[in-house]
């Protein structure tokens, strides 16, 4: 098993920095990659679906991401403790007909002692959105560019 950093206990900072990374991989869409930040049997629930593994977070993010086009996500801390994180985020996608969404949602995060998440609760709504109505432009693929404005500065 590697270690994450960072680990718990987080400090403020620490928490923003794990948030932000999360963002970054999310961003990269890597599953296999993604799923690394993960322990071995991390348990979800994302939406409506349950999840237990690397193996199924892998396959449900490389089902997510043949629907979910052009994909770029912003989260954001909302609170912390020793070895949990709040999250809020948005993500803006396209669907295979062409329809753009915005994603609204909220995480919560547990942690082992070598910084890998082990549970992930996400609670997410979608909204249609017009393409002169996205806030997220940067190129396809990267991590959000540090100049980039998050949700707050967005108003989200």
């Amino acid at each position: 098993m590697s270690v994450r950093p960072p680990v718990p206990p987080f400090d403020r900072d620490a928490a923003i920095k794990k948030v932000r990374g999360a963002e970054d991989a999310w961003n990269k869409q890597e599953p296999e990659k993604v799923a690394l930040a993960y322990t071995p049997g991390s348990t979800w629930r994302n939406r409506d679906t349950f999840l237990q593994g690397r193996d199924e977070i892998i396959e449900f993010l490389k089902d997510k991401w043949s629907k979910e086009l052009n994909y770029r996500l912003i989260k954001e801390l909302w609170a912390f403790t020793e070895n949990l994180i709040a999250a809020r985020y948005c993500y803006e996608y396209q669907s295979p007909d062409g329809q753009w969404y915005r994603a609204y949602g909220n995480e919560n995060w547990e942690f082992d002692s070598d910084g890998l998440m082990s549970h992930r609760h996400a609670s997410i709504n979608d909204v249609e959105i017009t393409e002169a109505d996205r806030k997220f432009h940067w190129e396809f693929g990267t991590p959000r560019p540090e100049d980039h404005p998050g949700l707050s500065d967005l108003g989200l």
